[in-house]
């Protein structure tokens, strides 16, 4: 099953991003299998981010909520909200 990962970062928290960078990188690549689509939220101008968006792949929302939790953002401190949420792709048609 899929789900939607919507992490909004706390105001003026992207030194808190920047050192915890490495740390979730290497966490996205050990779970790499599970990954639809991921990448940050950004500002207007594209130059700031605040916050990340994640399709994964889980067996069951447990699983999201466990893998959401041990994310080192997450562990960092980073989020002002994680929102998780069951999504269905429709298009393109695979």
């Amino acid at each position: 099953m899929h789900f939607v990962i919507y992490c909004k970062d706390k105001p003026d928290h992207m030194d808190v991003r920047t050192a915890t960078r490495p740390d979730h990188s290497a966490y996205l690549e050990q779970h790499a299998d599970k990954i639809v689509a991921a990448g940050p939220m950004l500002t207007d101008d594209g130059n700031g981010m605040v916050g990340s968006v994640l399709l994964m792949e889980f067996g069951d929302r447990a699983a999201a909520e466990a893998w959401a939790a041990g994310d080192p953002y997450a562990k960092a401190g980073l989020f002002e909200s994680v929102e998780i949420t069951p999504w269905r792709k429709v298009r393109p048609a695979d």
